[in-house]
């Protein structure tokens, strides 16, 4: 190939059409093609050949590449031919003036001729580059040889070396119909600039100039024309006489008639007369066609099959069950002939109620909807945009001999207490899962709370019809002692008040247990929760009347019932975060009472079988509730008293839900033996609905006895969750 060969011997004045100038060099004069005194026979066919080496033509033919064989192999021939005639014309002098006087003559007129819209450099032609992509040339020159790629492109690195040696690098750019660099000049720099600015690219033109009106809107004083006002303006036209008598023929034989006045009576529309088809009501397809009646099985047969006929047991209970409530609307009978059959007995009424409802109904037109199913589907955001929650078992807190039903942690979140069915109360701490300390009570611990204010250490259990608090005396010595000293400094009233419960002090051996106050009910307890400022605690009992909620203040071991009457067998309490409000859940119901009132606020209707658990969000404005059909229920208290959101996620029964008091997380525990843990995000703005996203699944307890997740609490500070289960373990996810 002519690759071979080395460097190209293409002199610039064997192609006139195909000069390669540089941005900053001048056109040279071109030699004239005669010169005096030497062989003008000089073939020029292989001067336009490139350097390219290692590369083949994909789509020359067999010619073209025996051509290329050719000029290859004389390469060196054309070489030497060239040298023998540089000597030629160095011996014969300088070319005579006669010559240089033909040659002027001879030369075209449109050579230095140019456009402003063509690069006679590249005769590729207003085409795509990328055409070019598959093969090693880029075009065409005007003697019709390929125009070669060069040798090697240059990479990031050529680039980078480039933009150290040279200054002017940034204002270099790629012509990519020639492939060459082009510096640009200071009035192109500056008209890009302007360009990037959103100016204009003359630098003389003034977008402000004042606008000059062609015509203006004042009203002239004299008239376009002057010319009088012709004749005809005040005579009457005959025209419009023989029109107007026209008009008066006509109304006198009636044919014009004058307009009545319009028919006050009004006009009803038949829906059962016949439609004109023409009508735009005719247009639409007004028929509904007739449901589709399921073909007659065994059953109808007058002779049916043995295992068809109703025993008579069958027949009793088919006689017992509502109509709506029955399989077949008739008892299959067997007959000895078709004859035999007796007439149906409902046959008249059925016929006459079938036509009260051809009478009666209105006809109603059915228009389809083309929904996309995806877009019904709403569109949530992925579970790792929504983190940190917890994902993964981190600690299993093993010591309980049966099952665990509570759990609370404490304020600062370094301690854990948990009550089980084995009678005890255990402290653990959270980073270790060890065991602190042990209370043993005597009997089943049914709930259990730490209290919310981190200056009190205090822990009420409720254990049978009695509310235990204990001081775990874990932490902080000085707030141990300060607990201790708030309880001994109150002091008995003189005169003792009725109160529906007892407040104990406990004995010198309970103290040493870590028992201070043991308050006594007149029924069992099931749940005790605190205020969130620590002197209140909220109880309920298991008792039917007024007295199932029981509110106690610490402080002055006062107890009351804030209610006069019962609405039901309530689940649980749980206090307001910022109002003074108290949420009573019972079976069917969410009840909100305003305690400085005394009234009853709002009532909530979860739409379940059975309430079984409740929890509040920290701002107040929702609240969650669990129930025994396997619901989590979302309530808006600003929108409505119906759910917002309803969520069966899990299998089985919900024992626990639970907030996380900063983190925009709430969670389920249930007897499938999970804890679902959710994404809850409360807007402030009142205008947008809070978005719920379940995130994790988290699984790690074994079904004992049918139960699974007993309660699940949250870490004060971390996205971590406590959950105690019916196999006697704590487990702390992460």
């Amino acid at each position: 190939m002519a690759g071979a060969c080395g460097k190209p011997h293409m002199s610039p004045a064997s192609v006139p059409g195909k000069r390669r100038l540089e941005p900053d060099q001048e056109p040279q004069p071109q030699e004239p093609p005669l010169l005096c005194g030497s062989d003008a026979s000089l073939s020029d066919s292989d001067s336009e050949e490139s350097v390219f080496s290692g590369l083949e033509d994909s789509g020359s033919d067999s010619s073209e590449d025996y051509d290329e064989g050719v000029d290859g192999a004389d390469c060196d021939k054309d070489a030497k031919r060239t040298e023998e005639t540089s000597e030629e014309q160095a011996q014969a002098g300088p070319p005579c003036p006669r010559t240089e006087e033909v040659g002027a003559l001879t030369r075209d007129e449109y050579e230095e001729d140019s456009s402003d819209e063509e690069d006679i450099r590249n005769t590729v032609g207003n085409v795509p580059l990328a055409w070019y992509d598959d093969f090693p040339h880029v075009g065409y020159d005007l003697d019709g040889k390929r125009i070669y790629k060069p040798l090697r492109t240059r990479d990031e690195l050529d680039q980078f070396l480039d933009k150290m040696d040279d200054p002017d690098f940034w204002r270099t750019v790629q012509d990519k119909m020639t492939g060459r660099d082009l510096r640009l000049t200071d009035e192109q720099v500056a008209l890009v600039h302007r360009l990037q600015r959103g100016q204009f690219g003359d630098v003389s033109f003034n977008p402000y100039e004042p606008s000059v009106d062609f015509f203006s809107g004042d009203v002239m004083i004299h008239p376009v024309t002057n010319r009088p006002a012709d004749k005809r303006s005040f005579i009457p036209s005959l025209i419009e006489k023989e029109k107007v008598s026209r008009m008066v023929h006509a109304i006198k034989m009636g044919w014009i008639k004058p307009r009545r006045p319009q028919d006050s009576t009004p006009r009803f529309y038949d829906l059962w007369a016949q439609e004109d088809p023409n009508a735009v009501l005719g247009r639409h397809k007004m028929h509904v066609p007739a449901p589709k009646l399921a073909l007659p099985g065994h059953a109808e047969s007058y002779n049916p099959p043995p295992e068809y006929l109703p025993t008579e047991e069958e027949r009793l209970a088919w006689m017992h069950q509502e109509p709506c409530e029955r399989k077949l609307n008739f008892l299959p009978q067997k007959f000895s002939s078709l004859r035999t059959v007796p007439a149906y007995g409902r046959f008249i009424q059925e016929r006459f109620e079938r036509c009260l409802d051809l009478y009666l109904c209105p006809r109603q037109r059915k228009m389809r909807v083309n929904v996309d199913p995806e877009d019904l589907i709403p569109k949530l955001p992925r579970p790792r945009d929504l983190q940190p929650f917890p994902v993964c078992q981190a600690l299993v807190y093993k010591g309980h001999s049966d099952l665990v039903r509570c759990l609370s942690v404490s304020p600062g979140g370094q301690w854990l207490a948990s009550g089980s069915d084995d009678g005890s109360v255990r402290l653990w701490e959270v980073a270790t899962a060890r065991c602190m300390r042990t209370v043993p009570v005597g009997g089943v611990v049914r709930s259990i709370a730490w209290n919310p204010n981190p200056t009190i250490c205090l822990v009420a259990a409720a254990m049978g019809d009695a509310v235990l608090l204990l001081n775990p005396a874990l932490g902080d010595r000085l707030l141990v002692g300060s607990t201790d000293q708030l309880l001994d400094a109150f002091t008995p009233p003189e005169e003792p008040t009725l109160q529906p419960a007892r407040w104990l002090e406990a004995s010198e051996e309970e103290r040493q247990g870590g028992l201070r106050l043991r308050i006594c009910h007149s029924k069992p307890v099931t749940q005790v929760t605190w205020h969130g400022r620590g002197d209140y605690l909220a109880v309920v009992l298991s008792s039917s009347g007024h007295t199932q909620v029981l509110i106690h203040q610490l402080s002055r071991r006062r107890s009351q019932s804030p209610f006069r009457r019962s609405h039901g067998q309530v689940q649980c309490v749980a206090f307001h975060p910022t109002r003074p409000f108290l949420l009573v859940a019972s079976q069917r119901s969410v009840r909100i009472y305003h305690l400085l009132r005394q009234e009853l606020t709002k009532k909530l209707m979860p739409n379940c079988k059975w309430v079984s658990s409740l929890a509040v969000h920290p701002a107040g404005d929702n609240i969650i509730c669990g129930s025994y059909d396997s619901k989590l229920v979302w309530f808006d208290l600003d929108l409505s008293t119906k759910p917002y959101k309803v969520l069966r996620h899990h299998k089985k029964a919900l024992r626990a839900v639970a907030f996380h008091p900063r983190y925009p997380l709430f969670a389920s525990g249930s007897d499938d033996g999970s804890v679902i843990v959710c994404h809850g995000m409360v807007y402030n703005d009142l205008l947008q609905n809070p978005l719920l996203v379940p995130v994790k699944v988290l699984k790690g307890h074994t079904l004992t006895r049918d139960l699974g997740v007993l309660d699940v609490a949250f870490h004060p500070t971390q996205p971590w969750i406590f959950s105690s289960g019916a196999d006697g373990t704590i487990r702390l996810f992460s």
